[in-house]
């Protein structure tokens, strides 16, 4: 009963931390609008976001396992509560960017301390595998979902719109009471040394530094941040390419690159059972084949498009419906990626691998969103995105290493720091 509750306050955690995610390009419309600010200044707000989720993520690794992972998950909740508050009370541009630090955060403390929850809430690795894609698949519902919550507020007067802030606090705290009166024990999440002192914070931090120097961990993250890359470089120019490269209206646009969250979502919690089936290296050397496969074929199409302005789904181009697909067949890489890896080292550990995965992630999306910007800038986007294949290859090359690494780890166990 226990370990269901706890489950449900995960995944309610996850659903309201992708709406707020993925609300920048949302609120950045109604800053201009509502708020009066140059575009210039609204582009902050997606630096307000990442930045301290990188550098939050390291320090967090560090020492979460002192903290406990559900008291991490509380803090977080707790934290983004207060700001959504604070965001529907104050009517300025400074509350946002407060509001997206605060988000970007408490993210990483959630994000470290879900992974974490996972290694004991999993009895083997499949189920490990299975569990952390139906959170991520979770995730990316919460995703699509935001983009109804927000409408359904943003035609409002005024400030009328900042209302949506007073419910998603109130899903933040209800998140955060499941998580407090679930009994849990994390004890099995720190080694014999924590338990027995207390390491300082220099101490934790010297040990992620070690951490981050061995080959594995140097592969683990390799593989996270050409993922990443790939996503984010697609994902954030599929709505300019819908517009300049098909024809589509803003509106279809945008509707169109939607087809790709939802591919994301469906494949991640498909996945979450197929996993189990197939066993996470044959799934993830099949998905990356799919994914060169369909830019190979859907590329071509999609350059025989006339470019006639299109206002209508009937007269959209195939290669519309087709190329965001590409996100049902690349969804369960990330999070069976972090499961294989995560379920065969210690729990003491986790945390501290799970910081380091972030802060690369996000390093990873930003790389891909400055790479296809750049080809797009200076080529067609249907150009720019064959360049995708480049660290296609290398990712597939990068999953076979570390399978070999984690073979290895099998036959040695005991990964020390």
């Amino acid at each position: 009963m226990a370990n269901a509750q706890l489950k449900l306050a995960i995944f309610l955690t996850y659903a309201i931390f992708a709406i707020l995610l993925n609300s920048v390009g949302t609120v950045i419309l109604q800053s201009i609008e509502k708020f009066g600010v140059t575009k210039l200044d609204a582009s902050t707000l997606e630096g307000f976001k990442d930045i301290p989720i990188a550098a939050a993520s390291f320090i967090v690794g560090a020492f979460l396992s002192r903290l406990g992972y559900r008291n991490g998950m509380m803090v977080g909740l707790v934290l983004v509560a207060i700001a959504c508050i604070t965001m529907a009370t104050f009517d300025n541009f400074g509350t946002t960017q407060i509001l997206f630090a605060t988000i970007g955060l408490s993210f990483a403390l959630v994000k470290v301390s879900v992974y974490s929850l996972v290694g004991l809430l999993a009895d083997s690795p499949r189920a490990h595998a299975s569990l952390l894609n139906t959170i991520e698949g979770i995730f990316m519902i919460g995703v699509l979902a935001g983009y109804w919550v927000f409408a359904a507020f943003i035609d409002r007067a005024g400030s009328g719109w900042l209302a949506v802030y007073w419910w998603l606090a109130a899903v933040a705290i209800l998140a955060a009471i499941l998580v407090a009166t679930t009994r849990f024990d994390e004890s099995r999440a720190r080694s014999s040394d924590e338990l027995s002192a207390s390491p300082t914070m220099i101490a934790e931090l010297a040990a992620m530094v070690r951490l981050a120097k061995r080959t594995l961990t140097i592969a683990f993250v390799a593989t996270a941040f050409l993922y990443v890359l790939i996503e984010q470089g697609i994902g954030t120019w599929l709505p300019t390419l819908n517009r300049e490269g098909f024809g589509l209206s803003a509106t279809l646009s945008v509707q169109a690159a939607s087809i790709f969250a939802a591919g994301l979502a469906a494949g991640r919690l498909g996945a979450g059972l197929l996993v189990q089936k197939t066993g996470w290296l044959r799934l993830l050397i099949g998905c990356v084949a799919m994914m060169a496969l369909l830019l190979l074929v859907v590329l071509p199409l999609a350059s025989q498009a006339s470019g006639a302005a299109v206002t209508d789904w009937a007269d959209a181009p195939v290669a519309v419906f087709l190329l965001p697909l590409i996100g049902l067949v690349m969804a369960p890489i990330y999070p069976t990626l972090n499961s294989a890896v995560l379920s065969s080292i210690p729990h003491s550990i986790q945390p501290k691998m799970v910081g380091l995965v972030v802060i690369f992630s996000a390093l990873g999306g930003t790389s891909g969103s400055l790479i296809i910007g750049r080809l797009f800038n200076s080529l067609s986007g249907i150009t720019a995105l064959y360049f995708m294949l480049v660290p296609i290859a290398l990712l597939a090359v990068a999953i076979l290493v570390l399978a070999r690494m984690l073979r290895q780890l099998q036959q040695e166990p005991g990964l020390s720091l």
